[in-house]
């Protein structure tokens, strides 16, 4: 076949499969696309939850400052004017929870609001998976472009026609993958971080805030 080729004046390189190039780009395009795709995911769910959890739109200071000073029932009413006048944050909606139920005993009470503190836990952790999924997803994704990089300049090498500068040239490119996936997973990595500590200690603000509540509202049942 080789002496063939030599004889009608064909290069050897002809014998090499023609749909190798075309496969390498389709997929090293599919890899661009999805570190692209992820790292605007990334971008928009740092910006949302960034946004979402300011400490004003969680714990607005005013509604803290009217549990710090309820001692009675006779200032609930205060209280829940502050909640209504706040009621699109988690804190508003947990010290209207609290307040509709102190009818009830202290524990039904308290069970109440652990169900709906649940809620809203859940609500402030929303999105947070996305990022940690990211965390994990970018580097892979990149170290794929890499070994598809790699294998496609070891496939040339194969043909002895790779110059070392051409070699040089296309280790760079693939790290460039492997690059791109580490710069999309530590920042995912940082914000997922800070935001899960946020959380973390908004609950425990709201826990304590609503606890001191409730004690001063069954002053008989402080043991409970």
């Amino acid at each position: 076949m080789v002496s063939a080729c030599r004889r009608v004046g064909l290069p050897i390189e002809s014998l090499a499969p023609r749909n190798a190039v075309p496969v390498n780009l389709a997929v090293h395009t599919l890899i661009l696309v999805l570190l692209g795709l992820t790292s605007v995911i990334s971008l928009t769910f740092i910006i949302e939850r960034g946004w979402a959890l300011r400490r004003n739109i969680i714990l607005p200071q005013p509604l803290v400052d009217s549990l710090d000073h309820c001692h009675t029932r006779a200032d609930v009413n205060t209280v829940l004017r502050f909640a209504e006048h706040h009621k699109e944050t988690p804190l508003a909606r947990l010290t209207t929870t609290a307040v509709e139920h102190l009818e009830w005993a202290k524990p039904d009470n308290v069970e109440a609001l652990q169900s709906r503190a649940r809620h809203e836990v859940s609500q402030m952790e929303r999105g947070l998976v996305v990022l940690e999924i990211i965390t994990g997803v970018a580097p892979l994704l990149g170290l794929v472009g890499t070994v598809v990089g790699l294998i496609e300049i070891f496939g040339t090498m194969a043909d002895g026609a790779t110059e070392a500068s051409k070699f040089a040239d296309g280790i760079s490119t693939a790290l460039w993958a492997t690059l791109s996936g580490l710069s999309i997973a530590i920042p995912s990595l940082v914000a997922w971080s800070i935001y899960n500590k946020r959380v973390e200690t908004y609950t425990i603000e709201m826990e304590t805030q609503l606890d001191v509540f409730l004690r001063r509202q069954y002053p008989n049942e402080n043991g409970n």
